[in-house]
C-alpha cells in the first residue's frame, strides 16, 4: 500500500498531494468508495456541501477502519453561507453531516464577486479556525483579482486555493501568484473534463515510454508541478492507479510536449461569472 507525500501548508498542517474527489457521487456511492480508498492508501477525501453526500463521507470515515487523526478531510461552503456570520452555521451542518468535530481544511466554494461577500465570510473562517472547528482554512475558483482583495482586508493567508487546473487549463498565472503568497495550488478535475484530455496522442506517447496510463502520466504533471490533485473515481482499480505515480519522472522532453496540451485561456471555468 502507496501512501501520497504530504505538502506542507502555510500554516504548518500537511496535506496529502494526491487526494479523492467525491462529486457527483451519493452518499451510499461515496461511502464505498471512501472504504475502497482508504484501503488502497487514500488518507485525504474531498468533499463539499453542496454535492449532498457529507453524510456518507462520514459513513465512510467510520466504515473504513483508520484512525481520525490520520486523515485530511475537506469540505467547502457555497453561496448559500456567504456574508457576516453565515458560514458558522454552515460548518455546523457540515460536522452534523460527516459526523466530526473538526475539518481539516475548509473552503469557500466560490468567490461570487458580484455579491461582493467573500472578504466578510473569510473573516468568519477566521474565527472559527481560532476555534478549533477547523485546521486550515481556503479558498476555491478564487482568481489573482479576488485574492488581492482577500489578501488587503484579512488577517490569515489562505492555505488553499483550489481551482479546476490540468494540462489543458494549466492556470500559470494563478499558479505564480498562489506560490508567490505561499498559498498552496489544489486541482480539481485534474485529469481534464470528459475523456478528451486523456485521449490525447501525445499522453498515449508518454505512457507507453514509462509504462504507465495516460491518466498516470497527467497526475504525475501535477505532482512534479507542486500540485496537489483529487481526481474522481468510484473504480477501485482507477483508484489505485491514479495513486501509483510516484515511482517513475517525467522528464524535459516529456514536459516540453505536454505544454502543447493547453487549450487556451478561455478554456475552463470563469469564476467572475460562473458559481454557486
Amino acid at each position: 500500500m502507496a501512501l501520497s507525500p504530504l505538502i506542507e501548508l502555510n500554516d504548518g498542517h500537511r496535506i496529502p498531494q494526491i487526494g479523492l474527489g467525491t462529486w457527483p457521487l451519493d452518499d451510499a456511492q461515496v461511502a464505498e468508495a471512501v472504504v475502497q480508498a482508504v484501503g488502497l492508501g487514500y488518507r485525504h477525501i474531498d468533499t463539499a456541501e453542496k454535492y449532498g453526500n457529507e453524510r456518507g463521507v462520514g459513513n465512510g470515515i467510520r466504515a473504513c477502519g483508520v484512525a481520525r487523526e490520520e486523515l485530511f478531510i475537506t469540505t467547502k461552503l457555497d453561496g448559500e453561507f456567504q456574508g457576516s456570520g453565515r458560514a458558522v452555521a454552515g460548518l455546523e451542518g457540515s460536522l452534523e453531516r460527516l459526523g466530526l468535530d473538526y475539518v481539516d481544511l475548509l473552503l469557500i466554494h466560490w468567490p461570487l464577486p458580484r455579491r461582493g461577500e467573500f472578504v466578510s465570510t473569510w473573516k468568519t473562517f477566521e474565527e472559527l479556525q481560532a476555534a478549533g472547528k477547523v485546521r486550515s482554512i481556503g479558498v476555491s475558483n478564487f482568481k489573482p483579482t479576488h485574492l488581492d482583495h482577500l489578501l488587503a482586508e484579512c488577517d490569515v493567508v489562505p492555505a488553499v486555493n483550489q481551482i479546476q487546473l490540468s494540462p489543458a487549463i494549466p492556470r500559470m498565472i494563478a499558479r505564480a501568484f498562489n506560490a508567490q503568497h505561499g498559498i498552496a495550488t489544489e486541482s480539481y478535475s485534474p485529469l481534464g473534463t470528459g475523456e478528451d484530455l486523456l485521449h490525447a496522442p501525445v499522453l498515449a506517447a508518454i505512457g507507453k515510454k514509462h509504462g504507465k496510463t495516460p491518466g498516470q502520466v497527467v497526475l504525475r504533471w501535477h505532482v512534479q508541478h507542486g500540485l496537489v490533485a483529487i481526481p474522481k473515481t468510484s473504480n477501485p482499480q482507477r483508484m489505485q492507479e491514479n495513486l501509483d505515480v510516484f515511482g517513475f519522472v517525467l522528464d524535459h522532453d516529456d514536459l516540453t510536449a505536454m505544454d502543447t496540451l493547453d487549450a487556451g485561456s478561455d478554456a475552463g471555468v470563469d469564476s467572475d461569472v460562473q458559481g454557486h
